[in-house]
């Protein structure tokens, strides 16, 4: 008779499991992850807005870009520059730059979101002619390259970049 008993519990909480199992995949599940919202309570809870496929950006909005991404940058003879990204803490940016001119000095670092004491975190810092890498960011904030040429010709470089980010340009 006890066997009886303890299998009809298990089955009775089997069943109570995959009730609840499926009206959470129905109610909540499917309409955040999918844009799927078969009941509508999805909606009415806000659910649906994690998969909104009908929002545009607009033009004016910078957004994140996921692919390769080429620029073309002078380096003024005598002078020195920077170009930045604005990144999320721990996005990750693979790049490559190079030039055909000569030696640069390069400082590849990061300044924190909304920072004022003017700290910054180095990740490379070289006198070479290419580099290429990957790092991750430890903050939110402005991350990237600042350039500084001592020759007496202006140098061209050619910058490669994948990864989150949105671009902030030269600095």
């Amino acid at each position: 008779m006890k066997a009886t008993k303890n299998s009809q519990s298990l089955l009775k909480a089997t069943l109570l499991s995959v009730v609840f199992a499926g009206g959470a995949l129905a109610l909540v599940i499917l309409p955040a992850e999918y844009g799927i919202d078969p009941t509508g309570v999805g909606e009415k809870l806000g659910l649906t807005v994690f998969n909104d496929t009908t929002t545009q950006v607009s033009k004016s909005e910078p957004t994140l870009a996921t692919t390769a991404n080429i620029v073309s940058i002078t380096i003024p003879a005598g002078k020195g520059l920077e170009y930045k990204l604005a990144m999320e803490k721990f996005a990750k940016v693979t790049y490559q730059w190079k030039t055909e001119a000569g030696d640069l000095y390069v400082d590849l670092h990061g300044e924190p979101y909304g920072d004022k004491t003017g700290y910054f975190e180095s990740y490379a810092i070289a006198t070479v002619t290419e580099m290429k890498g990957s790092f991750t960011t430890p903050f939110k904030g402005s991350h990237g390259w600042y350039w500084k040429n001592n020759s007496a010709n202006d140098i061209q470089v050619e910058l490669s970049i994948t990864g989150d980010y949105v671009i902030e340009g030269i600095k």
